[in-house]
């Protein structure tokens, strides 16, 4: 039986993706949250130092990042497919939006409206993270008419593609497409005290956004971390070595790596041993004391590997 768990905040917006995708599929999965900010002493043997939010694990594998994640949920359970229209190709690309330039404003908007209110370590650890080492959210506060502007005419896009009568993003059933839309009007909606204001001019978005709020999250049940823990260490990660001999890094199983996220947050890099490579997913091995060997799972998207 496979056992999804999923680690993370009730929060946090990137969360709120992957549980949709889990409403979409119907699936029931275990709900172990996380602290916030860091330390995360009971993440931290899973990930190898990878702190975002969220985290799957299905046994002794670790995904990170949702691309990783929504991947092998499709992967696992391809009915209800995310793809309801048969193309997977675009939703992806449509990802590199949302979760690129369009929730970079959603996140400017929040943060640089609470900027006075925010605990100073929670604006700190987000600022980094986010806008990198000279992050200033003061100065987002100031530049709130202009990142509004860009939001509105954002959002006005998907309000056209939805004027077309469809019930969903891309046709008449939920798909990828949806979720990576709703986090983020989820998000507005409830961390940005105007908000609602925003975008109640939306009409066909106001009327999606409560189809989609329908879904739910499929079924979800508490765990807590040390049961998690205890699963990876007593599981043993399954997975046949794999490489790509159209790699442009040259990179084949048994190579010692790094990961990490591109940019300049400041993020740890993960090291390992490569087990399979591909265009879209690279997968390490790595060892810890307290769970064994588990496979991390990160997409190719947006992450560095370099050798080590």
């Amino acid at each position: 039986m496979t056992r999804i768990i999923l680690h993370h905040y009730p929060q946090s917006p990137v969360s709120e993706k992957v549980r949709v995708v889990l409403g979409i599929k119907k699936l029931a999965w275990h709900s172990v949250e996380i602290p916030r900010l860091p330390p995360k002493p009971d993440l931290m043997p899973l990930t190898g130092g990878y702190r975002r939010t969220p985290i799957m694990q299905i046994d002794a594998h670790i995904y990170c990042d949702s691309q990783c994640i929504i991947r092998e949920l499709e992967r696992r359970f391809p009915e209800p497919t995310l793809f309801p229209s048969g193309a997977a190709g675009l939703p992806w690309a449509l990802s590199r939006w949302t979760d690129g330039p369009l929730f970079a404003l959603a996140l400017s908007l929040v943060l640089g409206a609470q900027a006075d209110e925010l605990p100073r370590d929670f604006a700190a650890d987000r600022g980094r993270l986010y806008f990198g080492p000279d992050y200033d959210l003061h100065a987002l506060k100031g530049d709130l008419p202009h990142i509004l502007a860009q939001l509105r005419t954002q959002l006005g896009w998907i309000e056209q593609q939805l004027a077309g009568g469809q019930a969903f993003i891309l046709g008449d059933a939920p798909g990828l497409a949806d979720a990576l839309v709703y986090y983020l009007v989820w998000f507005i909606r409830g961390r940005y005290a105007g908000g609602a204001a925003l975008l109640e001019e939306f009409s066909h978005l106001l009327d999606w956004e409560a189809r989609v709020r329908a879904i739910g999250h499929g079924s979800a049940s508490d765990m807590t971390a040390n049961e998690a823990l205890e699963i990876a260490r007593r599981s043993r990660p399954q997975a046949t070595e794999q490489g790509d001999a159209r790699d442009p890094q040259g990179l084949t199983p048994g190579m010692h790596v790094a990961v990490v996220p591109d940019g300049t947050g400041g993020d740890p890099a993960v090291p390992g041993t490569v087990v399979t490579v591909g265009a879209q997913e690279i997968a390490i091995l790595r060892k810890d004391t307290r769970v064994g060997e588990v496979i991390v799972h990160f997409p190719r998207a947006g992450y560095r590997v370099e050798c080590i």
